[in-house]
């Protein structure tokens, strides 16, 4: 098994672009992971990187057996996951990644109790609003808002998820409450937006009776993390789009309000990405059943009235 985990540890180096990388990746210290790579090069007899100060690199052998140990690797899981199957008891390691909002705000708190109730098993949970590629990454599932693109994983719908553009009160007394989604535009209002290389939002959606509206709406300043939006929201610095559920606390209490109602942002949906092997998987699939049976009454109960 030693040498199986050797393997995983050199995989993920390589993959990621440094011992330091590869070895936070899989829970080990730098020392460790390094002492892992070294072990792997004395029992092949050869080098696997070419080392410098600032960089590591893989040689020819390295990319030979990057290969052919992502093959051992994929049929080593692929077997693992076919024989849990027999079993009642899910183990090993999930790793689930997220947007922030919905990270921290849907399915962070539900891995406890998935945890009690499944105690072999490890949720690793990695989250970022910017866009991750799951299997280059290593990752077993993505939950996401929004529109899941073209994609050769497997999707798993589990709500519809309504959007609401909303500003705070103090923000409107200055700045005017727009009447109509064109009062959006050519700066009349600061739009808060999230953006990230290859971000979709460079424009805002809504809903008319004429059909779905596109506007080019602009602001002075945006941010790749979604709470950074919502925080500007707040302190009166402009007009968000969000998912209802993630600022629907704040409209209650008052700190946001609506605006457009009569021409809300387009929906999108709540759901995860995996790859089709991952149905194998009986961990994987007790997951996301787990966070879709708990999140489908959060989603409900922020629905506009």
């Amino acid at each position: 098994m030693s040498y199986i985990e050797s393997l995983r540890v050199f995989v993920r180096v390589l993959e990621l672009g440094s011992i330091t990388s590869g070895g936070r990746d899989l829970r080990l210290t730098p020392a460790v992971a390094s002492k892992r790579v070294k072990e792997l090069e004395k029992r092949l007899g050869v080098r696997l990187f070419n080392r410098t100060t600032r960089s590591i690199t893989p040689t020819e052998a390295g990319h030979v057996l990057y290969e052919e140990a992502k093959t051992v690797l994929l049929a080593l899981e692929n077997a693992e996951a076919r024989v849990a199957s027999f079993s009642q008891v899910p183990r090993g390691a999930i790793r689930v990644t997220a947007p922030l909002g919905v990270g921290r705000r849907i399915v962070a708190p539900m891995v406890p109790s998935f945890s009690e109730s499944y105690p072999e098993t490890e949720v690793r949970m990695r989250l970022s609003d910017r866009k991750v590629d799951l299997l280059a990454d290593g990752l077993d599932i993505a939950f996401f808002v929004g529109e899941p693109g073209d994609s050769n994983l497997k999707l798993r719908k589990v709500a519809d998820c309504a959007r609401v553009l909303c500003a705070a009160p103090d923000y409107l007394d200055r700045r005017g409450t727009p009447r109509v989604p064109e009062d959006l535009l050519h700066g009349a209002h600061n739009c808060l937006l999230l953006r990230y290389p290859r971000s979709p939002e460079y424009f805002w959606t809504v809903q008319t009776p004429m059909g779905p509206q596109k506007l080019e709406v602009r602001g002075r300043y945006d941010a790749d993390d979604g709470d950074v939006l919502t925080d500007w929201a707040l302190a009166g610095h402009g007009v968000v789009n969000k998912p209802r559920f993630d600022v629907q606390d704040h409209l209650v209490a008052g700190r946001l309000v609506e605006v457009l109602p009569e021409t809300p942002p387009t929906p999108t949906i709540f759901g995860c990405l995996y790859p089709h092997k991952k149905l194998q998987d009986p961990k994987i699939r007790l997951f996301v059943e787990h966070v879709a049976r708990h999140s489908k009454p959060l989603f409900a109960s922020s629905r506009a009235k």
